[in-house]
């Protein structure tokens, strides 16, 4: 008879053991470390952040060749996150990125993922948000917004949805991107709003985030997309924004950042996806007059009837040991609509960002063990922005120092949460396209 054997788990349980055990020993080193140390480590490397990415917009290595139809993100990761550093590039520079961009515009409309490519409407965000972050009226005049217009009909499909490219998928990942650009280059009519209200509402699941087609798995980044929609469209209201926040609120995990799916790993890029939801339901609320805020919550914890949770602060605030990490409790909770802090814990994710997320090097990166790169540079640095100026009721206003993490030289541009661009650049590109 064989002796009994220690159950060894599934592959996402010794992974995420993984995670936890990396987490756990890194917050332990910074709660142990003197404190000219821990202000060291807490510290966003902003020069490093900016050769990092200056490097990868004047030359892109032959490891970069899958990224091929990717083109127009990669210029739009990196000069939002330029942006949001509070740097600017060179006039050469800037010329030749709107000369490339202008190449990717294809002669009947939207954007490809290079010269030549047929248009998509990802890339056709992604081009439009790059040329905004760059700002002045050379990038911006550069669109040509009938053209587009012309596309984002052709893209718009008699469910009410959009495709991305000719023949391509519907999903509510199509139907933000479409309406997001149309919206910022003041196209937006009648005729492309009609029934997309509809179609996402029908991808909001049991759970209560958002899929990207109905049937699916809610997901972080097909949530944020159909909630910023919806708010785009005036529609918001009609989703079930309770159920929305609760599960939203449940994928902030114990080590401080948040998961894109339930029981999957936390990654750093959905500090925006995931964080960017607070946010945008702030903005909402801001509108309708109301607050949504979860009974009794503490960051990240809801108060539920006899059931204890653990939370990020537990982990980052704790001695580091593994007693520390449990799972969290029941996902109902009730919520009553009032002015008071963020929904979300945003000192530990601020937190995981600057200790796990960030390269001393140079760029950010989905969780510790894994490389850097520019998208994950993007949204873990669209997420800290909206980590730092998560507590102000006006915009306009520079954040608290208790808002921010670490030297108060951390703080980021504030970012326009629909759009994911920061603030000036996104009142320059309303001005200009009201007027024209």
């Amino acid at each position: 008879m064989e002796p009994d054997r220690e159950p060894r788990g599934t592959v996402t349980q010794r992974e995420q053991s993984m995670v936890l055990n990396d987490v756990n020993m890194l917050y332990h080193i910074y709660a142990s470390v003197p404190p000219l140390a821990q202000k060291l480590m807490m510290e966003l490397q902003r020069k490093n952040h900016v050769e990092y990415l200056l490097r990868g917009l004047q030359q892109l290595g032959p490891s970069f060749c899958s990224l091929d139809a990717n083109r127009p993100w990669i210029c739009y990761w990196i000069l939002h996150s330029m942006a949001l550093l509070g740097e600017f590039i060179d006039a050469d520079l800037e010329d030749r990125t709107i000369e490339f961009l202008s190449r990717c515009q294809d002669p009947n409309g939207g954007y490809g993922g290079g010269p030549g490519q047929m248009p998509h409407l990802a890339t056709t965000y992604a081009a439009v948000n790059a040329l905004i972050s760059l700002g002045g009226e050379k990038s911006l005049s550069s669109i040509n917004r009938s053209k587009v217009y012309t596309f984002l009909k052709c893209m718009k499909d008699p469910s009410g949805a959009f495709r991305m490219h000719d023949a391509g998928e519907i999903d509510v990942r199509a139907c933000y991107t479409a309406i997001s650009v149309a919206s910022i280059l003041n196209i937006l009519d009648d005729e492309l709003l009609q029934n997309v209200g509809n179609y996402i509402l029908s991808c909001q699941t049991y759970e209560g985030g958002i899929a990207g087609e109905p049937g699916s798995e809610a997901h972080g980044g097909y949530t944020f997309c159909g909630l910023a929609a919806m708010i785009l469209i005036n529609e918001a209201d009609r989703l079930d924004l309770d159920a929305l926040i609760g599960w939203v609120v449940f994928r902030q995990g114990v080590e401080g950042g948040f998961q894109g799916r339930t029981n999957k790993l936390v990654d750093g890029c959905y500090s925006f996806w995931q964080g960017g939801v607070f946010a945008l339901l702030r903005r909402f609320h801001s509108i309708i007059g109301e607050s949504p805020t979860p009974v009794d919550q503490r960051g990240a914890e809801c108060s539920i009837d006899n059931t204890q949770t653990t939370t990020a602060s537990d982990v980052s605030e704790g001695d580091g040991s593994s007693d520390e990490i449990s799972s969290q409790g029941d996902e109902h909770c009730h919520f009553q609509h009032r002015e008071r802090e963020p929904l979300f814990h945003s000192i530990a994710l601020q937190r995981y960002l600057l200790l796990c997320s960030q390269d001393p090097g140079g760029g950010l990166r989905d969780k510790l063990r894994k490389p850097r790169d520019y998208y994950h540079t993007c949204y873990c640095l669209s997420g800290l922005s909206i980590c730092q100026h998560s507590w102000l009721k006006d915009e306009d206003s520079s954040p608290l120092p208790h808002a921010v993490l670490g030297p108060y030289s951390n703080v980021l541009e504030p970012v326009h949460p629909v759009f994911n661009i920061v603030l000036d650049r996104y009142h320059e590109a309303h001005e200009f396209f009201s007027r024209s």
